[in-house]
């Protein structure tokens, strides 16, 4: 009576090990498997994987990364065993020929999946992905840097979605970044946020980085247009031809800031400063040298700042 025991107790907790490893186990996309596995523990996770069913009596082989298996895999439904970070592209053939006939690729996730190696972090208020919008259209564009130890990345996914409605979105040639066309009315009051978040691996590392936002906390408005100085010292400027109008519904407001000649106009050393929504400054210090600086902000939203906008000031000689 006991050892029936034992071997019921032993089954059911055989059954149990292999349900949470199946919960583990995700599709991803096509011919992708994503297996969580926790962070600072040796696994060993068998994978299920299935050629197809065209090939279910078909003579089967199993290669994994172009190699040969040892001990070979033969079938159309199969198990390999993955350990630690240990994935792969385990590709099927048919026999005697070696004919490809399919593949999944197998990449493994810490759970949870809080130890990142892959992105740098831009700030702790930001975190690993930068994102932008010049205006209220709907476009804006999102990107990261790879580590140097980590510099071959590459991207598998971008996933950018709000309130279940997809948003598409384009990769950038080398990899770093997205451009997202969001097609939206600029009037809309937003009542949910864009959530993009980006899947990418290092040999068989996956990790994904979310980024979750309100459009209005990333327009940025572009430089200024058509800075110009009149009566030698009134200057003034023009909303970016990409802004919405009416200005007075898209209102911005404007930073202006005078430092010393030879200065950035990012300097914390200035001559003076102010902040106003005329789009004209008349300058009324005695310097002869000087920069003048402007840049704009949704006076609304208190958004991010454009770039500035300068002049170069030397005496009679003015560059803007």
């Amino acid at each position: 009576m006991s050892s029936l025991l034992l071997m019921v107790l032993y089954a059911a907790l055989c059954s149990a090990n292999t349900d949470s490893h199946q919960e583990n186990i995700e599709t991803l996309m096509d011919n992708v498997l994503v297996l969580r596995v926790p962070y600072g523990q040796g696994s060993m996770v068998y994978v299920p994987l299935t050629c197809g069913e065209a090939y279910q009596n078909q003579p089967v082989t199993w290669k994994k990364n172009g190699m040969e298996l040892n001990p070979p895999l033969q079938g159309n439904q199969i198990k390999v065993l993955v350990e630690e970070m240990n994935g792969g592209n385990y590709t099927c053939h048919l026999s005697p020929n070696g004919e490809y006939l399919n593949h999944t690729v197998i990449l493994v996730q810490l759970d949870p999946d809080n130890r990142t190696v892959i992105l740098e972090e831009k700030s702790p208020e930001e975190g690993y992905i930068h994102c932008s919008a010049s205006n209220y259209k709907g476009a804006f564009d999102c990107t990261w840097t790879r580590t140097q130890s980590r510099s071959n990345a590459a991207v598998l996914l971008v996933k950018a979605e709000r309130h279940l409605e997809k948003i598409p979105c384009e990769l950038n040639a080398d990899g770093s970044g997205v451009h997202c066309d969001y097609a939206t009315c600029p009037y809309r009051e937003e009542q949910q946020r864009i959530s993009l978040t980006v899947y990418i691996h290092s040999y068989s590392r996956l990790e994904s980085y979310t980024k979750v936002f309100y459009l209005r906390e990333i327009v940025r408005p572009e430089k200024l247009s058509h800075l110009r100085i009149s009566e030698g010292k009134v200057f003034s400027w023009s909303y970016p031809d990409t802004w919405e109008t009416p200005g007075t519904f898209f209102g911005l407001q404007f930073q202006v800031k005078l430092v010393n000649h030879g200065h950035s106009c990012n300097s914390d050393v200035h001559i003076m400063h102010s902040i106003t929504d005329d789009t004209k400054y008349e300058v009324t210090v005695k310097a002869k040298k000087y920069v003048f600086c402007v840049r704009a902000q949704d006076k609304y939203t208190s958004g991010p700042w454009s770039h500035w906008s300068q002049c170069t000031v030397n005496k009679q000689d003015v560059h803007c």
